[in-house]
């Protein structure tokens, strides 16, 4: 549980209005949309901050850091709080792009191999759809069982 800052104008843009703020609907869709299982999460909106609680069981410590990316790299969004039960595991390890990284070199940074980019991409499904589709300011998980 804890509180997770974004880059407020660097994440997916839900609407084509130019809404500085995500809705609660729009972020619903979102990660309906990305195939995640937000059913036992509720997710709020106030202003450019979102909160997520649970409403039922404990998520998987995965499921739960998906849930965190998926809303909180959107467009408008500059925190996620969250207050999601989860089954076990240890607080997230998250990395923000900067301008001219690669999943090869966060890998290396974080990792201690560049060979282990793949890993950090398929932890970071279904939002990332290729290796290469990154951006600065997005948020990306860093596996810890690799």
């Amino acid at each position: 549980m804890g509180l997770w800052n974004f880059v407020k104008n660097a994440g997916k843009k839900l609407t084509g209005h130019g809404d500085d703020a995500a809705t609660e609907e729009a972020l619903h869709k979102e990660v309906k949309d990305l195939g995640l299982d937000a059913q036992d999460v509720d997710i709020k909106v106030k202003g450019d901050k979102v909160t997520m609680t649970s409403k039922g069981k404990a998520l998987t410590p995965e499921a739960r850091e998906k849930l965190i990316l998926a809303v909180g790299n959107v467009d408008g969004v500059a925190s996620v709080e969250d207050a999601v039960e989860t089954a076990g595991g240890a607080e997230p390890v998250f990395y923000t792009v900067k301008k001219g990284d690669t999943l090869s070199e966060i890998a290396q940074a974080t990792l201690g191999k560049a060979s282990k980019y793949q890993a950090i991409f398929e932890a970071n499904k279904p939002m990332l759809t290729h290796p290469d589709k990154i951006y600065p300011g997005q948020m990306l998980r860093i596996p810890q069982d690799t």
